[in-house]
């Protein structure tokens, strides 16, 4: 393990009212933290591997805060940016400034790179996911991992989905978010008109009279395909069903209607991705 590198770098954390420690200030506050942290052009990563893998995929860190016992985790990182402050402390203080335990190893205030071109990602892409004012961070994460595990080029976000690098749904992601390109549109349902422009069938996963079996979409060589997953609880909108080429459901047993966003993320993605391209 390498050392780490200036280390009068490292500050303890002696009063919580340090401007310094102001990105980490009540992380627990959710609806406090997600607007404020984007208009800042920040990102909190939280746990060891997340931060690696945050920086691994090129972004640049703007401090660090972690327990002194994690330090060695972290060391080459600390390295490649001798200019970002660490700053540790003991559980208790970590604690009271961040708002709950800080058990997953460290956590960095990250720059937020500048967003992606819809066009350039939709003409790189062939299998895209669309996601539809998803409100749960869990959920938001589970779905980037899937889609990055199983295939997905890329994640479009409708203008109300939550943030993709929210530190909960970084964390449930296992940091894959870092490594799928993700879009935020400007206008829904306004932007499938852009898909079907870069010549992509539409699909919606919902339960409509005219569904059918996901296992019946047959996709061709060479067709590029996006699947909309609507919101946790009224699903994909009306709006965006009038614009969609076909919708599908997941066929279910025992009268369960559904599955949770999450899960049925996963079987849809296998079943683009698993055609040929």
């Amino acid at each position: 393990m390498p050392e780490i590198l200036n280390p009068e770098r490292i500050m303890q954390v002696a009063d919580l009212s340090d401007a310094r420690l102001d990105e980490y200030l009540r992380l627990s506050e959710a609806h406090l933290r997600m607007r404020t942290d984007v208009e800042n052009g920040l990102y909190i990563a939280e746990s060891t591997k997340v931060v690696q893998r945050a920086i691994n995929a090129g972004h640049v860190p703007r401090s660090f805060l972690l327990a002194a016992k994690h330090l060695d985790q972290l060391a080459e990182e600390f390295n490649r940016f001798p200019d970002a402050p660490i700053f540790i402390g003991d559980d208790r203080q970590l604690q009271d400034l961040v708002g709950f335990h800080l058990h997953r190893g460290a956590m960095a205030s990250m720059n937020r790179p500048e967003p992606l071109d819809l066009s350039q990602v939709l003409e790189a892409s062939s299998r895209v996911a669309i996601l539809e004012d998803i409100a749960d961070h869990t959920n938001l994460g589970a779905i980037i991992r899937s889609a990055s595990g199983l295939g997905v080029d890329a994640v479009l976000l409708t203008p109300k989905c939550v943030d993709p690098w929210y530190r909960r749904s970084a964390r449930v992601s296992m940091g894959t978010v870092f490594d799928l390109p993700w879009v935020r549109m400007l206008s829904w349902p306004e932007d499938i008109r852009t898909l079907k422009q870069h010549g992509y069938q539409m699909l919606a996963m919902e339960l409509t009279d005219d569904a059918i079996p996901l296992n019946e979409v047959q996709i061709t060589a060479g067709q590029k395909v996006a699947m909309i997953l609507g919101n946790e609880g009224r699903g994909v909108t009306a709006q965006a069903l009038e614009a969609v080429d076909q919708t599908v459901i997941i066929p279910m047993h025992r009268e369960v209607d559904s599955l949770n966003v999450g899960a049925a993320s996963a079987i849809a993605f296998w079943h683009l991705c698993s055609a040929p391209r």
